[in-house]
């Protein structure tokens, strides 16, 4: 494979993490060394447990996070400092030359959010990712230099959602 490229899933649809994690699963298969990151998310959900049973190493937080507009500006301070340690512990893997597919799920929420420290340390991986790599991102609402920077880029639009119904996100579906 000559380069690898970069993927942009974005929206208010459902289906973001659901493509991101598919082809996490199907370059597992092919044998590619494969990170996911988790950003603002703290429940753990079904494809987490499977991609690591697969081989996958899944970077998360640990500690329980309220949604970003309920937390406070400590809070918000502390979260900040949760991601970027996650988001430095994947490049340090990418330097290393230890991944092949590297999942950046919510990281367009993280710049549309302003939930990291340093957001050039970001946009320098994407921007300057190596060669090799398969670089794929989530987003509700992505900053532009995302789109320019993604080969692939596809907007998940909602149209309908069973949320919309009060019917609450369901396991093994929506987590």
């Amino acid at each position: 494979m000559k380069e690898r490229l970069t993927h942009l899933y974005f929206g208010n649809g459902k289906g973001k993490t659901t493509a991101s994690m598919g082809l996490a699963l199907r370059a597992l298969g092919n044998g590619w060394r494969v990170v996911v990151v988790q950003f603002l998310k703290s429940h753990p959900s079904g494809e987490v447990a499977g991609l690591e049973k697969l081989g996958a190493k899944v970077i998360r937080s640990t500690e329980t996070m309220k949604f970003v507009f309920k937390m406070t500006e400590e809070e918000k301070q502390a979260a900040r400092a949760v991601q970027q340690k996650m988001l430095n512990e994947a490049i340090r893997l990418v330097n290393e030359g230890q991944v092949d597919l590297l999942v950046l799920d919510e990281a367009g929420s993280l710049c549309q959010l302003d939930m990291l420290e340093d957001m050039g340390a970001l946009r320098q991986l994407v921007e300057h990712k190596p060669a090799g790599l398969e670089l794929v991102i989530t987003a509700h609402e992505p900053a532009q230099w995302l789109v320019d920077a993604a080969d692939y880029c596809t907007e998940m639009r909602c149209h309908r959602h069973p949320f919309d119904r009060g019917i609450p996100g369901r396991k093994g579906v929506e987590f």
